[in-house]
């Protein structure tokens, strides 16, 4: 845990009692400040105040932050009423990143944002850093809360996923490395549209610090106009990546070469079509922007190759759980919108792609000219007659009330079709709201199930 002594005897509030929120109390009660907590959940509330914490008062006047949990909307798409009391007595909404970044304001940041791979290239990044021998942690957005991180102090780094509701709560944010890879709509109630979510994300390069380094991503047209905005300020050292051409003094791959010319050089240093873990274009712009951060923190070319081939990927991105008889079980369980699926449904042919839950904006009607890609489609949750809909007199598809039986299903078809390249394919193109707690929850049955049908194909890590 990092506590926070910066509130000591201060009256602090905290909203939102999921594992962020109670990690921010514990914190600031461990650094000696006073403590009330709130969740609009009677239960979670509950649970707060069975470990000691006060509920809060309603009366939010003389406190010296409102700790909010990223996942509460605080002004769209309804504008929490909380929040108007605090903004009404200027009192901040700051999360529990803040709080660390506050906290450990002497260690190295490196950042990550995107609509899409930030998962990826945040766990890329922490990995070529640690094979380096770099004092690092990995949290934010990604795996434990961040005030239960280790403390750095000067000789560390923290490499940190931000989301766009993160990014809104972060005032004490100052990247020595910032990277977005990308912007496509998505959360647009959240932030009141798209203009709001740009803004969101385009926080990440606010107030950064030496090397001021702004790693960009310029395929599409909303982070090229950023590019160019930033590269006109005299402010950063932006540093472009693409993978669909080369980019002066930049890092972009072509027909999967790995290509550093941030010292103008234009230099292969890898093959990427050899690296299993990092399937299709999407991670190779993982792999750039990876690479980009860590050419800004010092790390030599032989370090960042050994990090990149040694990389194990993540679970529920393109995670390879099981190969039966030459057909191939893929959970991308973190596709929760059609961008995400897109890249999973690029990388593979003859799939049997198992989708639906809680839809996102736009839907999948994206995706029309990959359909050509699926032999059939397997619907679930909430989306399904939607997504039925779409798919009508295009793909072949069934609809199933469970993601076990849809699981089944797949792999029997598959199996019984015996193609070449035949892949299974959780990639929902929705949340998960609707059937499951989370992501990660989704992506955990469709492994267990897979492994519980075919017990001797589980995949070596």
């Amino acid at each position: 845990m990092v506590p926070t002594p910066q509130y000591a005897g201060e009256r602090v509030v905290v909203m939102g009692l999921g594992k962020s929120g109670l990690s921010a109390a514990a914190s600031l009660r461990a650094g000696g400040a006073k403590v009330e907590v709130w969740d609009d959940k009677e239960t979670s509330l509950a649970e707060g105040t069975a470990k000691g914490f006060t509920a809060f008062n309603n009366d939010i006047k003389g406190a010296r932050i409102l700790v909010w949990s990223p996942g509460v909307p605080h002004s769209f798409p309804t504008a929490h009423a909380l929040a108007v009391k605090a903004r009404n007595e200027n009192v901040p909404l700051v999360c529990d990143v803040d709080l660390l970044l506050e906290t450990q304001s002497e260690a190295a940041v490196v950042a990550i944002t995107g609509t899409n791979g930030k998962s990826t290239t945040t766990s890329l990044v922490a990995h070529i850093f640690k094979q380096a021998g770099r004092k690092t942690a990995v949290g934010g957005n990604l795996g434990i809360p961040a005030l239960d991180l280790e403390p750095l102090g000067s000789d560390g780094i923290y490499v940190l996923e931000l989301s766009s509701y993160q990014l809104e709560l972060v005032p004490h944010l100052a990247c020595e490395t910032a990277i977005l890879l990308n912007i496509t709509p998505d959360h647009l109630a959240r932030h009141g549209g798209m203009d709001g979510y740009i803004a969101a994300k385009r926080r990440i390069f606010a107030r950064q610090r030496s090397p001021r380094t702004a790693v960009i991503g310029v395929d599409d047209d909303l982070c090229l106009a950023l590019y160019e905005e930033l590269r006109k300020d005299g402010l950063h050292r932006v540093v472009p990546i693409s993978v669909t051409r080369a980019v002066a003094g930049g890092v972009y791959v072509i027909d999967g070469q790995l290509i550093n010319d941030t010292d103008g050089r234009a230099e292969t240093i890898l093959d990427l079509t050899l690296i299993a873990r990092l399937p299709g274009a999407h991670n190779w712009q993982n792999a750039a922007a990876a690479t980009a951060a860590a050419l800004s923190q010092g790390l030599s070319i032989s370090a960042i190759v050994a990090g990149l081939k040694t990389f194990p990927g993540l679970k529920h991105r393109q995670e390879l759980v099981a190969t039966a008889d030459n057909v191939a079980f893929v959970n991308d369980s973190k596709a929760t919108n059609a961008d995400a699926t897109e890249k999973a449904l690029l990388c593979y042919q003859n799939i049997y792609w198992i989708a639906g839950g809680q839809a996102k904006e736009g839907g999948i009607t994206s995706l029309f000219s990959l359909f050509p890609r699926i032999r059939h489609a397997f619907l679930i949750g909430e989306a399904s007659d939607d997504f039925a809909d779409v798919l009508r007199g295009q793909v072949p598809f069934t609809q199933y009330k469970t993601l076990e039986g849809a699981t089944a299903a797949a792999g029997e078809i598959a199996l019984s079709e015996n193609l070449p390249g035949a892949t299974v394919l959780l990639s929902p193109a929705c949340a998960s709201w609707d059937m499951f707690k989370s992501f990660e929850h989704r992506g955990n049955v469709f492994r267990d199930t897979v492994l519980q049908l075919w017990p001797q194909q589980r995949v070596s890590p």
